[in-house]
C-alpha cells in the first residue's frame, strides 16, 4: 500500500469535481448576493479573546479536533495528541477525529454551522483562502503576535501561504513536496553514483540507463502527480500560475509550454511508456522497473516498510529549467468559527495550536518536513532524509490562497496536462484551452466568494 498523498487519495480530480457540488449544497459556494457568510449559527465569527502566549488557565474544556491523517502519518499525529492530553489532563481534553480528506472538506462547513464540527482542524494550505473567505475560520493574528512569530521562524513560502487578504488564518505544521526517487541498483548498472541535478546530466543519465538495459527508466504519468510535476517545471522556467488579483491563469505562457514539452518528450524519446495508468509509475518503481520517479515525500515510510527488494535514494527534483523550484503543500492548523462561540474554547484551542506546532518532532517521523526552523534544527530531525530537501528553502512553491483554486486546478490545469502528456493535443493547444476554462472559473469564483 502506497504512502498517503496530501489529500488522502490519488483520485484528486474526481474528488474535486464531486466536492464542488457537495459544498454548493452546504451554502459554501453560494453567490454573494445575499451577503451571508458562513459561521457558527450563520453569523460572522469574531476573533475572540486575545491569546497572551501563556498556558491555558481557564476551566476544563474539551476540544474537537479534525484531521485527515488516515495513512501512515496517522499514528504519529495520534501520539502527539495523546502526549498533549497527558500533559494537560484536567485542563484540556482534545478529542481526535480522523476522516478521509475527501470526506472532511465537504463535511467541515455543514458540521460547524450545526455546532457539531471541530474547534480546531488541520487543512491544506490551498484550502485556507476558500474557508477564510466564507468565514469558516477565525484569524490567528493574535497568536503569532503574542508569540512574536514571524516569517523568520518558518520556511518563508509556507508562512506566506497561510494568509488571506492580509490576515493570518493558519499556523503551518509542515511542508511536503515532490522529490526525485532513484533506484540505486539501476544507477550502478549504468555506472552512475547519484541522480544528476541538472538538465543535461539528467537527460544523459536517462540515455545511459536505457543503454544499460532499462527499457523505460522514467515513466511519465498523465494523472497524479503529473500536474505537480508540471507546476514544478513551470516555476523552474520562470512562469507563474495565476495573476496576483486571481483573475487570470498564467500557466499557458511560454514557460508552461516549455515545461509540458519536456514532460511529453520523455514519451516521444522512449524513456516512458505512452500511457501510464494511475499509480503505475510508483508501483513500477517499487518493483524495480523504473530508475527515476518524481513523487511526494509522503512515500518515504511506504518505501521503507513495503519495498524490501528495492534499493533507493531520494534527492531534490533536478533543475530542468532556469532555476530550482518544486511544488509544495502544507498541513496547517486552523481555528474554526465553532470555537468562536465559547471564550474558553477559543483560548484553549489557540494554546493547543501553538503547542502542537512547537512539538512537531514526532510529526517529522511521518515523513514530513517541519515548517518551524527550530524543529528542523534538532539532531533527530536533521538526520531524517526529507530534511535534506530543505537545505535551500527558497525552492518551495505553493498554490496561492485563492478561494476555489482547487476546482480551477482540477477542471482546467490537470486536464490540460493530461491531454498534452497523452498526445491528444500539443502542449500549447492543451494549455490555451485549459486557460480559457480556468479564466471562466476564476471569474465565477470572484462572484461566489465576493465580500
Amino acid at each position: 500500500m502506497s504512502g498517503t498523498p496530501p489529500y488522502g487519495t490519488t483520485l484528486r480530480r474526481r474528488f474535486f469535481l464531486g466536492l464542488t457540488g457537495a459544498l454548493a449544497g452546504t451554502g459554501l459556494l453560494t453567490a454573494c448576493g445575499s451577503g451571508t457568510k458562513l459561521g457558527a449559527d450563520g453569523d460572522e465569527p469574531g476573533d475572540g479573546p486575545d491569546f497572551s502566549g501563556g498556558e491555558y488557565d481557564g476551566p476544563k474544556v474539551t476540544l474537537q479536533y479534525w484531521n485527515g491523517f488516515t495513512g501512515g502519518d496517522g499514528p504519529h499525529m495520534r501520539a502527539m495528541v495523546k502526549a498533549f492530553n497527558k500533559e494537560y489532563a484536567g485542563r484540556i481534553e482534545v478529542r481526535n477525529t480522523t476522516r478521509q480528506w475527501q470526506d472532511l472538506y465537504p463535511a467541515l462547513p455543514t458540521a460547524i454551522t450545526a455546532g457539531k464540527g471541530p474547534d480546531v482542524a488541520v487543512i491544506h494550505n490551498d484550502w485556507v483562502g476558500t474557508f477564510a473567505a466564507r468565514r469558516t475560520l477565525v484569524p490567528l493574528d493574535d497568536v503569532v503576535s503574542a508569540l512574536k512569530l514571524t516569517e523568520a521562524d518558518f520556511i518563508p513560502a509556507v508562512w506566506r501561504a497561510g494568509t488571506y487578504q492580509g490576515r493570518r488564518y493558519s499556523v503551518p505544521l509542515d511542508v511536503h513536496c515532490l522529490a526525485d526517487y532513484a533506484n540505486t541498483r539501476h544507477l550502478a548498472r549504468a555506472g552512475l553514483e547519484t541522480a544528476p541535478q541538472d538538465r543535461s546530466g539528467y537527460e544523459d543519465a536517462l540515455a545511459e540507463l536505457r543503454d544499460a538495459g532499462i527499457e523505460h527508466p522514467f515513466w511519465m504519468p498523465n494523472k497524479w502527480p503529473a500536474h505537480l510535476m508540471f507546476m514544478s517545471l513551470l516555476w523552474q522556467f520562470g512562469g507563474e500560475l495565476y495573476s496576483e488579483d486571481g483573475t487570470r491563469a498564467l500557466w499557458g505562457s511560454d514557460a508552461g509550454v516549455e515545461a509540458l514539452n519536456w514532460m511529453r518528450r520523455q514519451i516521444t524519446q522512449g524513456y516512458s511508456p505512452a500511457r501510464v495508468a494511475q499509480d503505475a509509475q510508483y508501483n513500477a518503481f517499487k518493483n524495480n522497473e523504473v530508475s527515476f520517479t518524481w513523487d511526494g515525500i509522503w512515500q518515504i515510510n511506504d518505501l521503507k516498510g513495503n519495498a524490501e527488494n528495492l534499493r533507493w535514494r531520494m534527492s531534490p527534483i533536478p533543475v530542468i529549467g532556469d532555476g530550482a523550484a518544486v511544488w509544495s503543500a502544507s498541513h496547517n492548523f486552523v481555528l474554526t468559527a465553532q470555537a468562536a462561540k465559547d471564550e474558553n474554547k477559543m483560548r484553549a484551542a489557540k494554546f493547543f495550536i501553538d503547542h502542537m506546532s512547537k512539538q512537531s518532532t514526532e510529526w517529522a517521523k511521518a515523513g514530513m518536513i517541519p515548517a518551524r526552523n527550530s524543529v528542523r534544527e534538532q539532531a533527530e530531525v536533521a538526520e531524517l532524509p526529507q530534511t535534506a530537501l530543505a537545505k535551500d528553502v527558497e525552492v518551495f512553491r505553493f498554490l496561492p490562497a485563492l478561494p476555489g483554486v482547487g476546482d480551477v486546478q482540477s477542471k482546467a490545469l490537470e486536464l490540460a496536462v493530461q491531454k498534452a502528456v497523452l498526445g491528444r493535443s500539443s502542449p500549447a493547444e492543451a494549455l490555451a484551452e485549459g486557460v480559457r476554462t480556468a479564466d471562466k472559473l476564476l471569474a465565477e469564483n470572484k462572484q461566489k466568494y465576493a465580500k
